[in-house]
């Protein structure tokens, strides 16, 4: 989208005019005290919802006050929507919030995030497309729809942004949205694993694995999980480290699986320090057998739930 100009004396009128210089919205002239509420570039106030009808039904994309454009392109519009989410993402990552309980403050910010993300979808944005399909993905901020969420990540995967494509491919592969089909699955995980994407890499290495939506290849496998290992995945790690402990798809080697493993224990994975306390350490398979070590690496495995940690812990016996 080509960039509008504007001239600066224009600019500084409608800074001197200022971002609250009536309490009505000028677009539909409700009362905006209290309403989720949109700042264009001008700093002029109206309701979100106003300004997002504005660009859908096509009027001229300025002010309706000074006429200085609303926007600079569907870029700036998901970058401010994607600050907004940000906002609320860190209440609830840090434990202040869910996304079922928000605060007033922090559901305006997400409905403001959604309005823009939907904005600048409409307009192609693949970006903004894939997140749109997050929330409603995962049902943030609107009710969860499956099937919204595979057309607006299939939008953005067919213009090859790789986390849609991997998002379309979790969609297949769970039968969510979608008819399950591990063909399609494998599709689409291909297309992102080809872009570097780990996660994409790693599930692709799991189809060949099982011989889902492609003929079985423990050596492919191998291989994906490799790709997925080396960008530090934990969980791909663990799983290359089991491919060479029991030598599938690759010549069997204690070293090398307890050196994946190790790579995996370091970011907690429970399932690598399961196999680092009850085959490795307690076994002195391609390590020096350390009942301390295999102890240690029980506990933090059991810690995180592991039931073949917890019974070993249980069974010392056992450990020879």
């Amino acid at each position: 989208m080509p960039q509008h100009q504007t001239p600066l004396n224009a600019r500084k009128d409608a800074a001197s005019s200022g971002a609250h210089a009536g309490k009505n919205c000028a677009i539909c002239l409700d009362n905006i005290d209290g309403e989720l509420t949109a700042t264009l570039p001008c700093t002029h106030i109206f309701h979100s919802t106003c300004v997002a009808d504005l660009r859908k039904f096509g009027v001229q994309q300025v002010c309706p006050l000074c006429r200085i454009p609303l926007s600079s392109g569907p870029e700036k519009v998901f970058e401010e929507a994607t600050r907004r989410f940000t906002v609320v993402n860190q209440l609830v990552n840090r434990g202040y919030a869910s996304w079922n309980t928000l605060p007033a403050s922090a559901q305006r910010e997400l409905d403001a995030a959604i309005i823009g993300w939907r904005t600048a979808a409409n307009e192609g944005y693949a970006s903004a497309q894939c997140n749109l399909g997050l929330m409603f993905d995962n049902g943030w901020g609107v009710a969860q729809d499956g099937v919204e969420a595979a057309r607006l990540y299939k939008k953005s995967a067919e213009q090859g942004f790789a986390g849609a494509q991997l998002n379309l491919g979790n969609l297949f592969n769970k039968g969510r949205g979608v008819a399950q089909s591990d063909i399609e699955a494998v599709r689409w995980y291909r297309k992102a694993a080809e872009q570097g994407l780990a996660a994409a890499q790693y599930q692709l290495g799991i189809h060949f694995a099982d011989g889902r939506g492609v003929a079985k290849n423990y050596a492919e496998a191998v291989q994906w999980y490799e790709k997925a290992a080396d960008q530090g995945l934990a969980v791909a790690q663990s799983n290359l480290g089991e491919m060479f402990h029991h030598g599938v798809g690759v010549a069997q080697n204690d070293v090398e699986a307890v050196r994946w493993y190790e790579k995996a224990t370091e970011q907690g994975n429970a399932m690598a320090q399961t196999a680092l306390g009850c085959i490795l350490f307690a076994t002195g398979r391609g390590v020096a057998r350390n009942d301390v070590e295999a102890a240690r690496w029980f506990m933090k495995a059991a810690g995180q739930g592991m039931s073949v940690a917890q019974f070993s812990l249980g069974n010392k016996s056992n450990w020879a």
